[in-house]
């Protein structure tokens, strides 16, 4: 059974679509251009960014907190407008789903649920400008475009033209292993999105120490570096947070890049020892870890070049498809 073949040529372009969006949405922030338009959904009140003189004398009156930076917001515009299209491309999938939904092996109840999450998404990304880049908030859409990007590809998958579904062989507790591989990079993408967000990538300098050859210094401030809500009013952009309570964040992050690390080399083993298509997953899974995990480390070492910086994020996304795709290739079609 097979989904409507341009109902699959859809989910894959807007698959590969959501995957860019993700990333520029990475780059934008890490280049501080999240406020680079200070309104939404517009830019200084205009479609586009200001960008002659009196369009800009005018913008800088309406908003003097926020002088026009004409990159900057010409950045996150183009992160705006293609989200829009985005969003209509998820749109147009719901509503193929849902006309194709008699169809033997036609998904349409995630692409519908999907429609609803990328509205979710558009409120977030208004709440990440009119809230002043508030942590809880931009990690959350960070979280909401990789969930979006996940079920994309798990829809792309179902479609059964890629094949690679059945259960893999020797599997016994292999289901659960799974799970626990999802919960634990799940939470360290979301502690990763928190360091960013409070700009704690660099308040461990050293590796494997984090800061004057300390590996658990005892100022770091644990309390305040978790506190998810300060109230409304506040500009984070460059981050709110002292030193010791940045310092903390970084921790956690480490050790929960070692968990990570300990279950999905596991799981890659696992997947390795299951022979045939388990072999090439496993192989992805330790792959996808270890370049994760590189640079993460490079990220510390070369203090946070913009490069590797959103590759780290894009490596998160990429680790993510690559558990969807277990979880697919373990998962009959016949389930769903």
């Amino acid at each position: 059974m097979k989904a409507h073949p341009w109902f699959f040529r859809l989910s894959l372009l807007t698959t590969a679509v959501t995957l860019c969006v993700v990333v520029l949405g990475a780059w934008v922030r890490l280049t501080d251009a999240g406020l680079g338009c200070p309104d939404w959904p517009g830019c200084y009140g205009q479609w586009d960014v200001p960008n002659t003189p009196d369009a800009i004398a005018a913008a800088n009156e309406a908003f003097p907190d926020t002088p026009v930076h004409i990159g900057k917001g010409w950045r996150e515009m183009v992160h705006r407008y293609l989200a829009g299209i985005l969003g209509l491309m998820i749109l147009a999938l719901g509503i193929f789903g849902w006309r194709q939904r008699h169809r033997p092996g036609q998904p349409w109840r995630v692409p519908l649920f999907l429609v609803a999450l990328v509205t979710f998404q558009a409120i977030l990304g208004a709440w990440t400008v009119t809230w002043q880049l508030k942590p809880a908030v931009v990690t959350a859409h960070l979280l909401g475009g990789l969930t979006t990007l996940s079920l994309l590809w798990w829809v792309t998958l179902r479609c059964n033209y890629l094949g690679g579904t059945g259960r893999l062989a020797g599997n016994a507790g292999l289901g659960g292993l799974i799970g626990v591989a999802v919960l634990v990079t799940v939470g360290q993408i979301t502690l990763g999105g928190w360091t960013s967000t409070n700009y704690a990538a660099l308040a461990c300098n050293e590796f494997p120490a984090c800061s004057l050859g300390e590996y658990w210094p005892e100022r770091a401030d644990f309390s305040e570096g978790f506190v998810l809500w300060r109230g409304l009013g506040v500009n984070y952009e460059f981050g709110v947070l002292d030193h010791p309570a940045r310092m903390a964040i970084h921790l956690v992050h480490r050790v929960g890049a070692i968990l990570v690390t300990l279950v999905l080399g596991f799981l890659a083993w696992r997947l390795w020892r299951a022979g045939g298509i388990g072999h090439a997953l496993g192989i992805a899974v330790g792959l996808a870890l270890t370049l994760q995990l590189a640079i993460g480390i490079g990220n510390v070492v070369y203090s946070l070049p913009l490069a590797l910086a959103v590759a780290h994020n894009a490596g998160a996304a990429v680790l993510l498809l690559v558990l969807v795709t277990v979880i697919h290739v373990n998962r009959p079609l016949a389930e769903t």
